[in-house]
């Protein structure tokens, strides 16, 4: 069998995945600007690589269609896909795309189970075996004895040489357990042979608001082989505190896989953000890097443009984009929930 490895967000995209919203229940009350933020992220997404968009018939497509050229979107760099989706965040249900030996590319299909949460997730999880049948490239599908193995592309970040970061939280916790019975060992041996991760990092609990209890992509992420950005709440008397400074502590423990110290970088946290007293995950750590662009959610706050900067400081070599999400966030993810990266072939 090959010898498999999920490259870095970093790396070449051939292209980005997207759902259109039309789930009105996520966004009660504030649906009305949810397509208008998508067109706005495929209108820079799409000057780059292409946007490969799953979409629930042909009266949704038309309706698409308007939204991104109204948005100015490239449309010769979007394809559509009349795949019809539970929810919008392809980040979690799409095929986490890996590359052989030789860099040619293969999808892996985890399980999807709703974030072991609702109910309503059988159209999001059917959606790699559909991609299967459309785009013919290897697939492996990670099986533990004769159980399909559950893992969100939320749950989990890489270097792309060997490392993974996760969480506790999600992939160990009892609650909203996506795997019961799975150990720490036996976890780790999966994420190695399926995603070329040989080396995992587990830091303890995601931020407040998040329903997926302890996606990573809200919490720290790579930006390079060696260096780690990680959420920062400077108010002793917010809930994050003392979350996020035991992750940044325990950050500066790790090695990399050659056992290398690890560069960590705080990123801002934007003031808790609430609606109908509901907190929700907002978070500068759920940007999306994509060819020659990093897209960056904003909420209106005076952390925005330290976040921003932060992160051009880091990527030099690409364009950071803010991009609005302080209606997006209600659906409880921004742009890094509402994107999967496709890599190119090497």
């Amino acid at each position: 069998m090959p010898q498999y490895r999920m490259p870095a967000e970093w790396e070449p995209h051939e292209a980005t995945w997207l759902a259109w919203p039309h789930e009105k229940t996520d966004w009660p009350g504030k649906f009305a600007p949810v397509p208008w933020v998508y067109g706005e992220m495929v209108r820079y997404l799409s000057r780059v690589e292409k946007v490969r968009i799953l979409i629930g018939g042909e009266k949704a497509e038309r309706a698409a269609r308007i939204v991104l050229e109204k948005s100015g979107a490239t449309m010769a760099a979007v394809e559509f896909y009349r795949f019809p989706t539970d929810r919008s965040w392809t980040r979690d249900f799409c095929s986490i795309f890996v590359r052989d030996d030789n860099g040619a590319v293969a999808m892996t299909h985890w399980r999807f189970n709703g974030w072991a949460k609702y109910p309503n997730h059988t159209l999001d999880a059917a959606i790699p075996p559909l991609l299967k049948r459309k785009l013919r490239m290897p697939y492996l599908k990670p099986i533990d004895g004769k159980r399909h193995v559950v893992l969100e592309g939320g749950s989990i970040d890489v270097n792309g040489a060997g490392t993974l970061l996760t969480t506790e939280e999600c992939l160990l916790s009892p609650i909203q357990a996506r795997n019961p019975g799975i150990s720490r060992e036996r976890m780790e041996q999966l994420l190695n042979e399926y995603l070329g991760a040989c080396h995992v990092l587990w830091l303890k609990d995601g931020i407040e608001g998040d329903d997926t209890h302890g996606h990573v992509d809200d919490l720290a992420r790579f930006i390079n082989p060696t260096t780690v950005v990680i959420a920062s709440e400077s108010d002793r008397n917010e809930k994050n505190h003392a979350i996020l400074a035991e992750n940044y502590r325990l950050l500066r423990t790790f090695r990399d896989q050659d056992g290398r110290k690890l560069d960590v970088v705080k990123l801002p946290m934007p003031r808790p953000v609430v609606f109908d007293g509901q907190r929700l995950p907002a978070s500068y750590a759920n940007f999306y890097i994509a060819n020659r662009l990093v897209l960056v959610p904003v909420f209106n706050d005076p952390a925005d443009r330290v976040a921003s900067n932060t992160l051009a400081k880091l990527f030099p070599g690409r364009e950071v984009v803010p991009i609005y999400c302080g209606d997006l966030v209600l659906g409880l993810g921004t742009l890094h929930c509402a994107t999967q990266q496709q890599p190119a072939s090497a």
